[in-house]
């Protein structure tokens, strides 16, 4: 524990005008993030007594081992500044809500050529228009299939929509006219649009012109005695009634706003979003937060303004936002929205008549939903607790491992060996800090030679972190004493010759994310922070070969323990004996789920590895020879073998391929010696090579 005397900034050093500051622990990480119209005041504030401050935030400055700040020139850029940094750093002690379930939404493909209807989870992407969300992806499709009567957009995928054209013939929507088939020519790129905007139209609210219009023609159809025309018409004015049916008016004035409403205690707030276009409840969505920072309702209200809106533009942000309680900025705020909008919106809490009314039906759906959380939680957390409790008992710890990495090897035969690092805090998977890595420094199988391998190089990256960011220096041996470890340079790479990096790995193969040169501001870099507890998928040798890695380091600090899947005993370093746990212990079932997901991480990756192997050809070491020609190549002599036995004026007469490459693609197939021929396995036969990905 920090004492925040330590690392108190003299009140002159801080700026007495608006900012954001960011406070960092001990490895450099960002735990909190703030904004404030006076940074002198705000900062200082943090600093006083402990006593006098808030549970959560007195473990915050003790906590944290540093604090900086960044000065604005406006409040709104605070705000501002401070959503990024939030979703950048990920603080520990800042309110995030989190979806209690991945919401659907309509979308309509606007970006594309021929715009297509679907239903659409996750991330929002650019040029596409979203309705909703909606609380089930069948209320999505019922609502679809009733406007595709009047709205006939195409709804199929990318390869149906392909192969409708090549045949020339439209898929069954397009004969039951339920898709205007754009596919084969029906309708132009330009009347398809029009569709597609007149369907975005009806769903964005403007509703009663297309049902004017079409009751209007089927009159005019009735009339003319073209009765088949006028029932149609008649069906399709019903398909939309029924379509707006699906959501009841509830503001009669045509509103569009959010209603936001928030329920809490002490310890945790739910909030729901009700989402209303055109008077009608479009869409509704849940958020749920642990209160980790002493936050008031206006708090949570903001923090929820800006996890609502900090990506959108445009109509996304409605003309009304009705809240419960207005944000400490009230005018900060809605300026930062009105600028996200384009145009202004009005921040307010509804004082009576219809929005009020809707309001209190927000606030009864927000205290259901904390409810029904807590009913579900409750067991959760002391479940979590008592598990960690029980591990840090059976292995001697000192306090509850809260950070538990679990590592192990997957390979098939000895082939393409690798090995996975996956993360569990307080009990609950970080997947954004799993780790993989290849086996690097020999060849074949050895388990255990490969958990000390991927140990060493793993904390060798740890304590060069803390080298890097003066938590650690390592001093220089002695006269005549052998160097540290961590001193010594790598062996050369068995198969290339080269060496490897200072830690012994690839940067390309132990993360898919890229390489490990980021800059010391906060962000999660990889490998940084210590666990409490190694484990170990193995017995005795595993785990003897872990405590070995870390004591030629010079790591003592970190327990390790393996589980042997045999009887699922845990072993502990130098203990003849292994720790049984009971089976209904809460702590050996943990352990078992830690284990379980490190196991399913590192052959998920062993397996991608192995069919990227399978799949290769020896066109991919062919230097400047891209995917667009290598399929060029294979489509015009059918297979590699026969592109093998074509003379390199045959090869010269692909479009695209010059001489220079073609002796190229002559030279490396020459040289790769061609694989075994397939077998199939149900008659015996061995199979002719005709496929363009293998040799």
């Amino acid at each position: 524990m920090a004492d925040p005397s330590s690392y108190r900034p003299s009140p002159g050093q801080i700026p007495d005008s608006p900012g954001v500051y960011k406070f960092r622990d001990e490895h450099r990480r960002v735990i909190y993030v703030g904004k404030a119209k006076n940074l002198r005041q705000r900062v200082a504030s943090y600093f006083q007594d402990l006593a006098h401050l808030h549970p959560r935030t007195r473990t915050m400055v003790t906590t944290a081992a540093s604090v900086e700040w960044t000065v604005v020139s406006t409040e709104v850029e605070a705000l501002q500044l401070e959503y990024t940094w939030i979703k950048e750093f990920d603080p520990r002690f800042n309110v995030k809500y989190r979806d209690d379930k991945s919401y659907p939404y309509l979308a309509v493909t606007l970006n594309e050529e021929f715009p297509r209807v679907q239903v659409m989870r996750g991330a929002k992407k650019k040029g596409v228009r979203y309705f909703g969300p909606y609380g089930h992806a069948w209320a999505i499709r019922e609502t679809v299939d009733l406007m595709l009567r009047v709205f006939p957009v195409r709804t199929c995928s990318a390869g149906v929509f392909k192969n409708a054209a090549r045949t020339g013939r439209p898929c069954l929507l397009g004969y039951i006219d339920k898709c205007s088939a754009p596919c084969v020519g029906r309708v132009t790129p330009e009347e398809h649009r029009e569709l597609a905007e007149d369907f975005c139209d009806f769903m964005a609210g403007r509703t009663g012109t297309y049902i004017r219009r079409l009751e209007k023609d089927m009159m005019q159809a009735a009339e003319e005695m073209e009765y088949e025309r006028a029932a149609r018409l008649r069906d399709d004015a019903g398909a939309l009634k029924r379509a707006m049916e699906k959501s009841a008016v509830v503001l009669a004035d045509a509103t569009d706003a959010d209603l936001i409403a928030v329920a809490e205690d002490e310890l945790e707030a739910a909030l729901q979003i009700f989402h209303v276009r055109g008077g009608r409840v479009r869409g509704q969505r849940g958020w749920v937060t642990d209160k980790v920072e002493a936050v008031d309702t206006a708090g949570l209200v903001e923090h929820a303004l800006q996890q609502l809106y900090g990506e959108e533009r445009g109509d996304a942000v409605p003309k009304e936002v009705l809240v419960p309680a207005l944000p400490e900025d009230t005018e900060a705020v809605s300026q930062w929205l009105a600028e996200r909008r384009g145009a202004q919106v009005s921040l307010r809490i509804p004082q009576r008549g219809d929005k009020k009314d809707l309001m209190t039906t927000v606030q009864r759906n927000a205290q259901q939903a904390l409810g029904l959380h807590k009913t579900k939680r409750a067991s959760d957390l002391t479940t979590r607790s008592r598990a960690l409790e029980e591990i840090a008992e059976a292995l001697g710890l000192d306090a509850a491992p809260l950070r538990i990495e679990c590592y192990d090897i997957s390979h098939l035969q000895g082939d393409d060996v690798v090995a996975s690092m996956v993360v569990f805090e307080d009990g609950l998977a970080r997947k954004s800090e799993y780790r993989r890595f290849q086996i690097k420094g020999f060849e074949g199988q050895d388990d255990v030679r490969s958990m000390h391998e991927v140990i060493g190089r793993r904390f060798k990256r740890y304590l060069q972190e803390k080298e890097r960011t003066g938590e650690w220096e390592q001093p220089p041996p002695a006269s005549g004493e052998a160097p540290h470890p961590a001193q010594v340079p790598p062996a050369p790479h068995p198969a290339q010759g080269a060496p490897l990096p200072a830690d012994g790995t690839d940067p390309r193969d132990t993360d898919p994310r890229g390489d490990d040169g980021r800059e010391d501001d906060g962000r999660p870099k990889r490998f940084a922070y210590p666990p409490q507890l190694v484990v170990v998928d193995g017995g005795q040798p595993q785990v003897a070969a872990a405590r070995r890695a870390l004591d030629e380091l010079g790591i003592d600090d970190i327990a390790v323990c393996g589980l042997a899947k045999r009887l699922e005993e845990v072993w502990l370093p130098d203990d003849d004996d292994p720790v049984v746990l009971p089976r209904s212990s809460e702590g050996l079932y943990l352990l078992q789920r830690v284990r379980d997901e490190a196991h399913r991480f590192a052959i998920t990756y062993q397996r991608s590895k192995r069919a990227k192997r399978i799949r290769s050809s020896p066109l991919d070491d062919v230097a400047g020879l891209g995917e667009t020609r290598k399929q060029a190549l294979i489509k015009h002599f059918g297979s590699v073998k026969k592109l093998r036995q074509a003379t390199i004026e045959e090869i010269c007469k692909v479009p695209g391929i010059g001489r220079r490459t073609a002796e190229s693609v002559a030279a490396a197939l020459a040289s790769a010696a061609p694989a075994a021929p397939a077998v199939n396995t149900a008659t015996g036969e061995i199979m002719e090579e005709d496929d363009g990905g293998t040799s």
